[in-house]
């Protein structure tokens, strides 16, 4: 499917073109559940630091381990399923730092995420939630309020490399999900294609990112929240046999205590804690969404 993916000058938000930047971010939430961030006040030397230490953290301490697990060997030998061809891990960054208790990951790469890269990156995630807000007739901070609970929100990133595959075609890189999260930013390789969203029943190929624009995607709670205006969408990466791509995805998302609830007549579920929906979703994160609400309704 070729679409030109909406695409948000950030620094229009603040400016003369801001009603334009509402309007495309409006039409993107509302019909596609995805777009890309330009202009968003990163510094490039950042983006390209954490790009760097994390590909060399790749090859350094997990490229070996990854190509000797029993999944790499198997490939193409006997029929894998319930496997993704990724490697990776997951920081958390809010209400508490575990990035410490990683000990192969260096000081250089400790330092770029947990005081250059994630601090900004929260507030872009913060400022959109401001927008859609605004767009959606609501008080710009209840996304914010609801999302804060008693400690504040819980913000974590996947790291994770995509290896080259010999076999694409016998695995997924990450096989269909939609997001449990609120407002997910991935900052992604610039070279090695691989991700895909679903739009209107097709797959939607989202290339490579050029001039480090971010591109951002809707989780599950933003649905439930906007009584299912703005929508979570399937995605997947599929296993390239050139190349390995890279992902960094940080996710902005509900306190684990935070009660999310939408309008009083939504026919969505309720009045769950982000906790319980995260352990319902770990055991139907592959399944299909819509039966995943509709049990939450039943629980």
């Amino acid at each position: 499917m070729k679409m030109k993916i909406p695409t948000i000058d950030f620094s229009e938000v603040n400016g003369d073109n801001r009603a334009r930047a509402l309007s495309v971010l409006h039409d993107a939430c509302l019909n596609w559940g995805f777009f890309m961030i330009e202009n968003h006040g990163i510094e490039e030397a950042v983006l390209e630091k954490v790009k760097l230490l994390v590909n060399a953290h790749y090859d350094e301490t997990m490229k070996d381990k990854f190509y000797d697990s029993e999944m790499a060997k198997n490939l193409g030998k006997i029929p894998l399923s319930d496997v993704d061809w990724e490697s990776m891990f997951f920081i958390s960054h809010k209400p508490t730092s575990n990035i410490s208790r990683f000990p192969n990951i260096s000081d250089h790469l400790c330092k770029a995420m947990e005081e250059e890269y994630i601090p900004q990156l929260v507030m872009i995630a913060e400022k959109l939630a401001e927008l859609m807000c605004e767009n959606l007739g609501l008080q710009k901070t209840h996304i914010k309020q609801l999302f804060n609970g008693t400690k504040g929100p819980s913000v974590g990133t996947k790291v994770a490399k995509y290896p080259e595959c010999p076999l694409p075609e016998l695995v997924r890189g990450l096989r269909e999900h939609t997001d449990a999260g609120g407002i997910i930013l991935l900052l992604q390789d610039d070279k090695v294609p691989g991700l895909e969203f679903q739009k209107d029943g097709e797959w939607f190929k989202i290339p490579p990112s050029k001039n480090n624009a971010i591109f951002v995607n809707i989780g599950d709670q933003i649905e439930v929240l906007t009584n299912g205006k703005y929508k979570s969408v399937l995605h997947r990466v599929l296993a390239e046999k050139e190349g390995s791509r890279l992902s960094i995805a940080t996710f902005y998302n509900p306190a684990s205590d935070a009660v999310i609830s939408p309008a009083a007549e939504a026919l969505y579920p309720g009045g769950y804690t982000f906790e319980d929906y995260l352990k319902f979703y770990n055991t139907r994160k592959f399944g299909d969404k819509e039966k995943r609400f509709g049990s939450m309704k039943n629980m």
